[in-house]
This record gives C-alpha cells, sequence and structure tokens, in this order.
C-alpha cells in the first residue's frame, strides 16, 4: 500500500530553521517528481520546492530562495525540506506531493501534512 508521510513541523520564531521529512513507502518512486507544498489559511495552495528523482534538478518558489533547501536521502526513500530563517507569512500546513514526471504514467500520492507555524 502506498503511503507519504511527512514529519518534523512545529513552532518556531522568526528567524528559526526546521527540517520537514517526507517518507515514502509502497510504491516505486524512481521516476516521480518530489514538490513540498504548503496551504496558508485562506488561500491557495502553492508550490514550495521540487526535485526530480531522475536528475536531482531542483526548482523553488521565489520567496523561499536562499533560505530552503529540498534534498534526498540517497540511503531511503526520504525527502528532506531544510527551511532556515523563517518567517510568519511561511506559516502553512506543509505536503508532500509524488508526481510521475511523464504525465499519466503512475499515480499522484500526497501525504498528510506537517503544520509550520512561524510566530514569536
Amino acid at each position: 500500500q502506498a503511503r507519504v508521510v511527512e514529519s518534523g513541523g512545529g513552532m518556531v520564531q522568526p528567524g528559526g530553521s526546521l527540517r520537514l521529512s517526507c517518507a515514502a513507502s509502497g510504491f516505486a518512486s524512481a521516476n516521480y517528481a518530489i514538490t513540498w507544498v504548503r496551504q496558508m489559511p485562506g488561500k491557495e495552495s502553492e508550490s514550495v520546492a521540487s526535485i526530480l528523482n531522475t536528475s536531482q534538478m531542483r526548482t523553488y518558489r521565489d520567496s523561499v530562495k536562499g533560505r530552503f533547501t529540498i534534498s534526498k536521502d540517497n540511503s531511503r526513500p526520504t525527502w528532506y525540506l531544510q527551511m532556515n530563517d523563517l518567517k510568519p507569512e511561511d506559516t502553512a500546513i506543509y505536503y508532500c506531493n509524488f508526481r510521475p514526471i511523464i504525465a499519466g504514467a503512475g499515480n499522484d500520492y500526497w501525504g498528510q501534512g506537517t503544520q509550520v507555524t512561524v510566530s514569536s
């Protein structure tokens, strides 16, 4: 059974750091793009950072460039979002999404989300 589990959220002060983890199981993730998506209260969801498993190419939302880093643990199917210099506007539920790089070549998978709150 396919499963995606995020963890690592919490409450931090502005300027603080968090590292989110995304663990996948039950499906072959080799040909997937992994995207961290956040849902802010009362707003549409937005992509924050993505990585292609096939090339390790990374893309970032402009507002997080230089502060967030997406990476993969090469020893296991776990991906990370290192978030530094957090701002109150980063407060959101963060989800991990798996999407086939070739459309239709597999299923989309989502985790349950992890809450990040940045507040003084």
